[in-house]
C-alpha cells in the first residue's frame, strides 16, 4: 500500500507517520519546505493544489490541510486506482455556524463547502472518502490554541484563567491519527463525516486549570471574571468570538466514531512535553 500524506508535518501528521511506518506502509509526504531524510518516508516538495509532483498509483490519500485545495487537486489528478481518501475538517463547521462574528460564520461555511467539494471530487474518481471533524486538538505543541497559552505562561510566569461554564472536549492528535488508520480499514466509514472529540468533557475553566497544573514551572494564576471578559469582547474585536463561546458547549458526539472505528479517545491529562513543538 502506498499512502500519500498532505500535512505530514502537522500535529496529527507527527503521530500518523510513525504509525503508518509501523504498519509497513510505503509513505509519500508532501511539504512546502525541504525535509531531512526520514527512514521509510519519501518527502515530496510542493503545495496544494497546483504544485504537487507526479505520484505513483496510490492506495490511500490522507490530508490534514484545507479541504477545498485538496478537492481542487483531486479534480485534476490522475488516480487510476481510486485510492481511499481520509481528510480532517473541524467541528468549527458547526460550532461557528451561528457565530456573532462574520469571519467565523464565513469560516464555518468555508469548511462545509470544502467538505462538499471533497465528496464531489472523490465520487467523480470513484474514491471512498471519510472526513473527521476534530474538536480542540492538542498533544504535539503545534496547535494554535492551548500551546501558545502554555508557552506564554511559562515565559511570563503568569497564567490567565478565564471564567467559563461551557464544556470542552480536547482531543489528542494521536487519537485522530489512530482514527485515520482505522478509517482506512473500515468500508462502513465511507461517505461519512465523523465528529471526534476527546474522551472527557470538562468545563472550559477546568481545562485551562489543567493546562496550568501541567506546566513544569510555577505560574501566578490570574482569574478573569465574567464582567472583564464581556468588556474584552467590546474592546478587542479579534477576541469577540472566542470570549463569547466560553459559556457555550463545544463538544462532539463520539458515538459513530466508536461504533464504526472502535476508537475511544483518551481523557484530557496534559503533560508539560505536550506544549513544546518537536525538535
Amino acid at each position: 500500500m502506498t499512502v500519500l500524506v498532505f500535512g505530514a508535518s502537522s500535529q496529527i501528521g507527527h503521530f500518523l507517520l510513525p504509525r503508518l511506518l509501523a504498519s509497513d506502509e510505503s509513505v509519500l509526504a508532501l511539504s512546502r519546505q525541504p525535509r531531512s531524510v526520514q527512514a521509510g518516508v519519501t518527502w515530496l516538495q510542493g503545495t496544494l493544489p497546483d504544485r504537487v509532483p507526479a505520484v505513483p498509483p496510490l492506495s490511500a490519500i490522507v490530508s490534514f490541510g484545507p479541504l477545498q485545495k485538496l478537492a481542487d487537486w483531486l479534480a485534476q489528478a490522475s488516480l487510476p486506482d481510486a485510492p481511499r481518501v481520509i481528510a480532517t475538517s473541524s467541528m468549527s463547521a458547526e460550532t461557528k455556524r451561528d457565530s456573532s462574528v462574520p469571519a467565523e460564520r464565513a469560516l464555518a461555511r468555508q469548511l462545509r463547502d470544502g467538505e462538499a467539494a471533497l465528496a464531489a471530487a472523490c465520487e467523480w474518481h470513484g474514491c471512498a472518502w471519510t472526513v473527521l471533524r476534530p474538536t480542540l486538538v492538542y498533544g504535539a505543541g503545534l496547535d494554535k490554541s492551548l500551546s501558545p497559552i502554555a508557552r506564554r505562561a511559562m515565559r511570563l510566569r503568569l497564567f490567565p484563567l478565564p471564567s467559563g461554564r461551557g464544556l470542552r472536549q480536547p482531543v489528542h492528535a494521536d487519537d485522530i491519527a489512530q482514527a485515520v488508520l482505522a478509517a482506512l480499514e473500515c468500508p462502513a466509514a465511507a461517505g461519512r463525516i465523523l465528529p471526534i472529540g476527546g474522551g472527557e468533557r470538562l468545563r472550559s475553566g477546568e481545562m485551562f486549570a489543567r493546562v496550568r497544573r501541567s506546566l513544569p514551572c510555577a505560574t501566578v494564576p490570574l482569574p478573569l471574571p465574567g464582567w472583564l471578559l464581556r468588556l474584552g469582547q467590546r474592546a478587542l474585536p479579534p477576541l469577540r468570538g472566542p470570549l463569547s463561546r466560553l459559556d457555550s458547549d463545544l463538544v462532539a458526539d463520539n458515538g459513530e466514531l466508536q461504533r464504526l472505528l472502535g476508537i475511544h479517545p483518551r481523557p484530557f491529562r496534559p503533560e508539560a512535553a505536550m506544549w513544546q513543538p518537536p525538535r
